[in-house]
């Protein structure tokens, strides 16, 4: 059997999920705090046979060999944390994250969750809140009355309540970031959870200690730039193609060789 056959088909089977990833980018080109994910591939081990270096006649010793490589697997799909487009909203809720840091987010089931994107609620008790619902930690709640919210650089939350002309500060927005936070897990919804690759997360306050501010009225878009990815699939599909030519020239071979009488 040719071995081409079948280093094409785990060509294919690569290119396939790299089509994938790709798709699952554009497909996120809106979603706010999205960070797009990179297909990554390694060469499968090859068929040696004759080691470089080998003991040649008269005592030398080879300079090359011969291997025939046995075609590629995906080895990692890598999400990119570069920072994405800063879009103004004008609310008074909705916050971006200038820098590193990730907000904290209770589940229902108690675990801590992680996010970027920053279009927080109120939810009928005045606690901040995710659109879904998840409690942001450390838990703030905004009293009823509250007819001016501001949130500080650093993530303080003031508001004024009532006809009283100075603000009364409600919270403090915390942050943390990780060592890797290409290592965390993501769960859908724009939330992540940390994993044994990600290390553990370190909390600290917006604006210092190497975190990124809190910028109010404005949310981060995703960071999927539309053109990259729809040339990166252009070179996908040729890739995929070519892999499935080289299949069809095997066949032709094999035929061919059917055919000798």
């Amino acid at each position: 059997m040719l071995r081409a056959l079948t280093s094409a088909a785990t060509g294919m089977i690569a290119q396939q999920m790299n089509i994938d990833t790709i798709s699952n980018n554009i497909a996120n080109v809106n979603t706010t705090g999205y960070k797009k994910v990179r297909a990554e591939f390694q060469t499968l081990l090859g068929q040696v046979q004759r080691s470089p270096g080998a003991l040649v006649t008269q005592g030398t010793n080879q300079p090359v060999g011969i291997e025939v490589g046995l075609g590629v697997k995906t080895s990692a799909t890598q999400r990119i944390f570069t920072p994405g487009n800063y879009v103004s909203t004008g609310g008074q809720m909705d916050v971006a994250i200038e820098g590193d840091g990730f907000l904290q987010v209770q589940l229902d089931d108690g675990m801590i969750a992680y996010t970027r994107d920053g279009s927080l609620k109120r939810d009928a008790n005045g606690a901040v809140t995710t659109t879904d619902g998840y409690l942001i930690q450390p838990q703030i709640t905004i009293p009823q009355d509250a007819s001016n919210i501001t949130i500080t650089p650093n993530g303080t939350i003031s508001v004024s309540t009532g006809n009283q002309p100075t603000q009364v500060e409600v919270g403090t927005l915390q942050l943390v970031k990780f060592l890797n936070p290409a290592g965390l897990s993501s769960i859908g919804k724009n939330l992540f959870i940390e994993t044994p690759g990600s290390g553990q997360p370190v909390q600290g306050i917006a604006g210092q200690d190497g975190f990124g501010t809190v910028l109010q009225g404005s949310l981060e878009g995703s960071n999927v730039q539309i053109v990259e990815e729809l040339v990166s699939l252009i070179q996908a599909e040729r890739a995929f193609e070519s892999n499935s030519k080289v299949i069809q020239a095997g066949n032709d071979m094999l035929k061919t060789a059917n055919q000798l009488r």
